[in-house]
């Protein structure tokens, strides 16, 4: 079974990358079944109803999301009804939407998918070796490819869980920090690993936002409105290939692609155009 994880899509411009790569990355690599991030992809913090389903119509199977999942009010509601968003399963059990979930390819086959986040420098909430663990148990009970969504700042806690969950899932792919890492790997017992696979979206910037507008955070510390970044867009994940009766992953890629916009739009933004 082939894999495909999108990294954080970030806003418009992240938006725009998939839909211009994505069905072809498909073809290209025989995907079976998409993953991406969208906490940020409603300009850079959230996720809309009608952003969520735009993302669908790309060819993304399932949604993932993190701590900024919660931005937008209009979410709350359709996370409930949308049974391919997910939001972290170690949230109270009462708060929208779900954790977890089985999902099935297009030829049958069942994918498990769980989305956690961690505790280190983000807002603490259960423990997300605890709840993994639980939550791992039940989508076990239906299929033995179980992928990871870790959302989490500290990559001492990233590679932590990493390895307690080696074994025990098929993948395990970083979220969060929107900065790809060069540590893909398949750990002993068949979990493939990556600390962070990075961000979907304008690179010419503090991961994704303007430059200026980061910068003078920073600097002045004091609110700042932020606002997106436009240029230099990557299409950032990994693809990971697992087989199917075991669940243990046989190989896993980082990718990273320039997406070059056609050029009326390089010149409106060289012009200053919103």
């Amino acid at each position: 079974m082939n894999i495909l994880f999108i990294a954080d899509i970030v806003g418009r411009p992240g938006r725009w990358a998939v839909s211009q790569l994505l069905s072809d990355l498909k073809k290209m690599h025989q995907i079976d079944f998409t993953i991406a991030n969208v906490e940020n992809a409603a300009g850079g913090f959230g996720l809309t109803k009608e952003i969520a389903k735009k993302i669908h119509s790309y060819g993304v199977d399932c949604l993932t999301s993190g701590n900024h999942i919660w931005d937008r009010r209009d979410i709350f509601s359709y996370l409930n009804e949308n049974q391919r968003i997910l939001r972290p399963a170690n949230y109270p059990p009462d708060a929208p939407g779900r954790g977890a979930g089985i999902f099935e390819t297009e030829t049958g086959d069942k994918i498990g998918v769980l989305n956690i986040q961690g505790r280190v420098y983000i807002k603490e909430i259960d423990c997300p070796f605890r709840v993994a663990e639980e939550e791992i148990k039940k989508l076990k009970q239906e299929t033995n490819v179980v992928v990871v969504d870790l959302h989490a700042e500290a990559t001492s806690e990233k590679m932590a869980l990493g390895w307690y969950l080696d074994g025990k899932v098929s993948a395990v792919l970083g979220s969060h920090t929107h900065v790809q890492t060069a540590d893909e790997c398949i750990l002993p017992q068949g979990t493939a690993y990556i600390t962070d696979a990075g961000m979907t979206g304008a690179h010419d910037s503090v991961i994704g936002i303007h430059k200026e507008d980061a910068l003078a955070r920073f600097l002045l510390q004091i609110p700042r409105r932020f606002t997106l970044a436009k240029k230099d867009i990557k299409f950032c994940g990994a693809l990971v290939k697992i087989d199917s009766e075991s669940g243990k992953a046989t190989s896993i890629q980082r990718i990273k692609i320039d997406v070059v916009k056609p050029e009326e739009e390089r010149n409106e933004e060289r012009r200053g155009s919103e």
